[in-house]
C-alpha cells in the first residue's frame, strides 16, 4: 500500500501566493480595466455653447459629441427666429459624462394667446403697467374731451373695441382712448361779477366749471365787500369754455380770516 505524501509548508505558501496573486490581478482587472471601459470612468466631455443655434441642427452636433437634448421650456419673442436655442443647462463650458442631456429652451413660431384685460374704467397709467405686464403693446393713445381726466374710456385692437376676456396673442398693439379731462361740451363765460361770492361758486359749478383761485383786494367806491369784481376768463362777447375748466375769482375785501383750533 502507498501513501501521497504531504505538502510541505513551503507548498502550502506557494499556493496561497499563487492564490492571492490571482485574486489581485483579477481584482485589478475587474477595477481598472472594465470598468473603465464599460463605464468610460474618468473621461468627460465639454458642453459646447448651443444657445443661438436651431434646434433642427442640434441632433447631428450633439451626436458628434455623445450629448443629447431635450426641450423643457419655450417662450415667444418677435425679434428671435423660430426654434432658436435660447437657454442650456448644463451651461458652456462644464465638463459631463457621455451621453449627458443637455436641456434647453427654444423660441416659439407663434406667439401664446391669452385673454384680453380689462383697462377701461381705469387709469392711463395702470392701463399701460398691465399691457407690459401681459406682454401686450401700448399702442396709440388718444385723448378725447371726457371729464374723466386719464381714465380709460376703450381699448382698441385693429380700431376695434376689444372686451375684456377676449383672446389675444401676445405681443399685439393695443391702442387706448383716454379722457382728457375737459368734456367736451362748450358754452358762452357765465359772468359773475358783482355777484357774492358764494352765489359766484354755485352758479359756476352748477355750470359744471370749477373755481379756481381767490384773489382778495380791497374794495373800491361803489364795490361791495365780499362781491366778485373780476374774473378769469373773462365773459367777453364770443368766449367760450369747456365743462370743467376753472374760473378764477377777485373778491372785494379781506381774505377771511382763519379760525384758531
Amino acid at each position: 500500500m502507498s501513501f501521497l505524501k504531504s505538502d510541505t509548508p513551503i507548498d502550502v505558501l506557494k499556493h496561497l501566493l499563487v492564490i492571492g496573486a490571482g485574486g489581485a490581478l483579477l481584482l485589478f482587472g475587474f477595477f481598472f480595466v472594465y470598468l473603465p471601459i464599460t463605464t468610460n470612468h474618468g473621461e468627460t466631455i465639454v458642453v459646447p455653447k448651443i444657445t443661438g443655434m436651431k434646434q433642427e441642427a442640434l441632433e447631428d452636433y450633439l451626436d458628434e459629441r455623445n450629448l443629447r437634448f431635450f426641450v423643457d421650456d419655450s417662450s415667444y419673442n418677435p425679434t428671435i427666429p423660430p426654434f432658436t436655442v435660447l437657454t442650456q443647462d448644463p451651461a458652456p463650458g462644464e465638463r459631463v459624462k457621455e451621453d449627458r442631456k443637455i436641456y434647453i429652451s427654444v423660441s416659439m413660431k407663434n406667439p401664446p394667446v391669452i385673454k384680453m384685460p380689462k383697462l377701461v374704467d381705469g387709469s392711463v397709467k395702470n392701463a399701460q403697467m398691465i399691457l407690459k405686464s401681459y406682454d401686450l403693446v401700448v399702442g396709440e393713445i388718444q385723448l378725447v374731451p371726457d371729464l374723466a381726466q386719464n381714465a380709460v374710456l376703450k381699448q382698441l385692437v385693429g380700431g376695434k373695441e376689444i372686451a375684456p376676456g377676449a383672446p389675444i396673442a401676445k405681443g399685439t398693439r393695443v391702442d387706448l382712448v383716454v379722457g382728457d379731462g375737459q368734456g367736451n361740451q362748450e358754452f358762452p363765460v357765465p359772468n359773475v361779477v358783482n355777484m357774492p361770492q358764494d352765489e359766484a361758486a354755485t352758479l359756476l359749478v352748477g355750470q359744471g366749471l370749477q373755481v379756481g383761485e381767490i384773489f382778495y383786494q380791497p374794495a373800491e367806491e361803489g364795490q361791495t365787500d365780499g362781491s366778485v369784481v373780476k374774473q378769469r376768463p373773462v365773459a367777453a362777447p364770443g368766449a367760450t369754455i369747456r365743462m370743467g375748466q376753472l374760473v378764477d375769482l377777485w373778491i372785494a375785501g379781506d381774505a377771511p380770516l382763519k379760525s384758531v383750533q
